[in-house]
């Protein structure tokens, strides 16, 4: 399979943040495993020497200078122009010698996005405490999103040129590997998932992640992408409370009204209406949103469409390199390019 893998424009993408003890030997793996690979160092403000160990192992390095992954990702996959794109971590924990496992699902499988689920991710150091949490959000992630996924959070991913390229991504920290989750399955784009080892850090490197921090925030982006890709089921919620609660402050009132005829309570009952209107209210802007957020999906999978699919960008590039070069006439090429 290295040779299918040759014949394409392949980068290897690594967000790094503080990763001097693992870094050059990461760098190295990778241009051990894809040697026709282009690899790029993307540090996010390192306080260490990241940047000139990634350089001195031979990657292409740059800066990010807007905190946290997921704007080191809207970077990465903003400037990087590449037929398949494989992104990891620089801590160590994947093996670079997978890197090819995930390409070729990806050709194979004609996937858009090939995610390596961690086995045994809770026996890494100091990822215990990690465990219970890492286990809800992929529950919560099934429940909500589907069931496309069984560990989103994982960062050793591969991904087509058509994904990258019509990926928003807003999130700004960890939540970024969540975010691309959601947009898969929104869009109903073709992923795998290949279970890999996952190795432990070195010792004296320290995980980035904060368990209640960084939860919070992956919890407040569920919440956020729900509201965007199902408001219906979102506003639903919402609005069930407010009756809920409704009912519950109105039943009392209406016993006491059909017992003596009277309403002493007047003050719970307005509350209890003011309470059942905005129910409805926001019952009726989920009815509104939902049909808003299906036609944003369409114009997203409309975009999606409009890039051209990993073999006809191969094709077509193959063709216009071959009548750069004088091989064939510009008919010829076009014609190539066609098929």
């Amino acid at each position: 399979m290295k040779d299918m893998n040759a014949s394409y424009d392949i980068a290897v993408l690594i967000p790094c943040y503080n990763e001097s003890l693992t870094i050059g030997d990461v760098v190295r793996g990778f241009r051990t495993a894809l040697p026709t690979a282009r690899i790029y160092v993307y540090d996010n403000n390192s306080s260490d020497d990241t940047a000139m160990r990634a350089a001195l192992a031979g990657a292409t390095v740059f800066r990010e200078r807007r905190q946290g992954k997921g704007n080191v990702v809207r970077r990465m996959f903003a400037d990087i122009e590449a037929d398949i794109y494989l992104m990891a971590d620089g801590d160590g924990t994947y093996a670079p010698e997978d890197g090819e496992t995930l390409i070729n699902t990806l050709l194979t499988e004609r996937a858009d996005m090939v995610v390596g689920t961690r086995r045994d991710v809770t026996r890494d150091a100091g990822r215990q405490g990690h465990a219970f949490g890492n286990m809800m959000f992929n529950r919560l992630y099934r429940s909500i999103f589907g069931k496309d996924f069984t560990d989103i959070f994982s960062g050793y991913r591969a991904f087509s040129r058509r994904f990258v390229k019509s990926f928003p991504a807003v999130s700004n920290g960890f939540e970024i590997e969540t975010e691309m989750s959601v947009h898969a399955s929104r869009l109903k784009l073709p992923v795998c998932e290949i279970e890999l080892d996952y190795g432990r850090r070195p010792e004296g490197s320290t995980s980035k992640l904060s368990t209640f921090k960084d939860g919070g925030k992956i919890l407040f982006m569920f919440a956020m992408l729900m509201k965007e890709t199902r408001p219906f089921a979102f506003y639903l919620l919402i609005a069930s409370a407010l009756a809920g609660a409704s009912f519950l402050f109105m039943t009392p009132v209406l016993i006491e009204y059909f017992q003596t005829g009277l309403v002493p309570k007047l003050p719970t009952w307005v509350l209890s209406m003011v309470l059942l209107t905005m129910s409805v209210m926001i019952f009726t802007a989920g009815i509104i949103l939902d049909s808003l957020a299906r036609s944003r999906a369409e114009l997203l999978r409309i975009h999606y469409m409009d890039l051209p699919a990993l073999s006809a960008t191969r094709t077509t590039r193959g063709a216009i390199q071959l009548f750069a070069d004088g091989e064939v006439s510009a008919e010829a090429a076009r014609q190539a390019s066609a098929a």
